[in-house]
């Protein structure tokens, strides 16, 4: 290679091919870039004439895959010897080329669009899934509440049945004193005072353990002191509930149907999301390539660069009937889950119509014990008096007592029961708030 003489003279000035090596490898930034554009022989003596020298025109195949201008005279002198000056705007590349593409595909947006299509329905069953929940532990503490208050009812019962028995136990004590009565007659009466206060007891265990479960269902501390509105009536209110709305205007409130419904369509989504798969492929590539120096003018050192873009058909021609296969199983899947959601509308249209008898049964159920109630007072009151007029001995009395008290208690379970059947009639009709 003979380059200018530093002493501006412009002789040539010999150099051997290690130097011009050194130069080429190490005057370019980026040698891959060179490399890779240009197929430069690694040995440089392929490049060289018998002089030794690289000439014009063993560069010329290189030229024309670096795209660097085609006159070759641009790079020599006029001796028609490549000057290392001329190299310098190829040589030093501030950076590599940059590409930007973009997919496009119908196929893909299908998929998506049934992929986004199952995530709204995968968020539809999670609050539906949340209400069920919300239904199920408002059923619960529903059931918890009128337990609480049927058994406080009860205690207040299990209470007037021992002071009822406890004042027989002193009339019967004076008797023997008077030698009315036998000692039998008191120890009859002794063993119903003790009856009583047992089950006073198991009652006030029973009403503290259901507090306890109240409160621990209602997020309060268990050993939490809660008042009830009905606890302390004397007669609990009966309002009335609509029997006349149809089963059918309600399933849709039902949660378990709705996540059913959400279940069958997953299930459609996931067979059209199979049968996407197997759908010819539409795909637009797009893309931009920027460079430094030029492209198109390797002399300057400033950005440039080009679009590109292409379309991409991909079209199944045989898969040994995999596609066909996949979709029947998954419209299986889907037709299993439409059977299962018409079996449970089926047994909550029975749910419903149970619920409402029910609902009836306890009125009825209602009725009859307010007249028994009627019935036993004035059995008791007969019998008090019989017994005050010596014309009735002790045990009709504590007949008529242990009768009455089965009235009260057969009184306060039709009430609490009508209360429970109206809960699950709503909790059926899927109307618990």
């Amino acid at each position: 290679v003979r380059m200018p003489g530093s002493d501006g003279s412009g002789l040539p000035v010999a150099i051997s091919l290690s130097q011009v090596y050194n130069f080429v490898n190490s005057g370019l930034k980026g040698e891959a870039y060179f490399a890779a554009k240009a197929d430069v022989p690694s040995k440089m003596s392929s490049l060289t004439n018998d002089a030794g020298y690289i000439t014009s025109s063993s560069l010329t195949p290189y030229l024309k895959k670096t795209e660097l201008p085609t006159n070759v005279s641009a790079f020599t002198n006029d001796s028609g010897y490549l000057i290392k000056s001329d190299l310098a705007p190829y040589a030093l590349a501030s950076s590599l080329p940059t590409k930007v593409s973009q997919l496009e595909n119908d196929s893909d947006f299908d998929w998506a669009r049934h992929a986004n299509r199952m995530a709204d329905i995968t968020e539809s069953m999670a609050d539906n899934d949340l209400d069920l929940k919300r239904q199920a532990t408002l059923y619960t503490i529903d059931q918890t509440y009128w337990t609480v208050v049927s058994l406080k009812q009860k205690q207040k019962l299990a209470v007037s049945y021992r002071d009822l028995v406890k004042k027989l136990d002193d009339d019967v004590h004076r008797m023997i004193k008077e030698g009315v009565a036998t000692r039998a007659d008191g120890l009859k009466v002794d063993v119903k005072v003790n009856e009583a206060d047992m089950q006073i007891t198991q009652v006030e265990d029973g009403l503290s353990l259901a507090r306890m479960l109240l409160c621990q269902l209602c997020g309060l501390p268990m050993d939490e002191e809660v008042l009830l509105a009905d606890e302390d009536k004397e007669q609990l209110s009966v309002a009335t509930c609509d029997l006349s709305q149809p089963a059918d205007s309600t399933l849709s409130t039902r949660p378990e149907v709705r996540l059913l419904q959400n279940a069958v369509e997953m299930s459609q989504q996931a067979t059209k999301l199979v049968r996407s798969a197997y759908l010819p492929h539409i795909a637009l590539t797009a893309g931009y390539m920027l460079s430094n120096p030029n492209l198109y003018n390797g002399f300057q050192r400033n950005f440039s660069g080009a679009f590109n873009i292409g379309v991409m058909v991909q079209v199944p021609v045989w898969n040994w009937f995999e596609g066909k296969y996949k979709v029947n199983a998954s419209k299986a899947a889907t037709a299993m889950a439409q059977m299962d959601l018409s079996d449970t509308q089926e047994k909550i249209h029975l749910q419903v119509a149970q619920s409402r008898y029910k609902v009836k049964e306890a009125y009825k159920r209602l009725s009859m014990a307010e007249k028994n109630i009627k019935s036993a007072e004035e059995n008791l009151r007969c019998a008090q008096v019989g017994f005050r007029e010596g014309v009735m001995e002790s045990t009709d009395v504590l007949a008529a007592q242990t009768a009455w008290q089965q009235a009260q208690s057969q009184k306060i379970d039709a009430e609490v029961d009508m209360k429970l059947s109206q809960v699950n009639l709503q909790k059926a009709l899927g109307l618990l708030e």
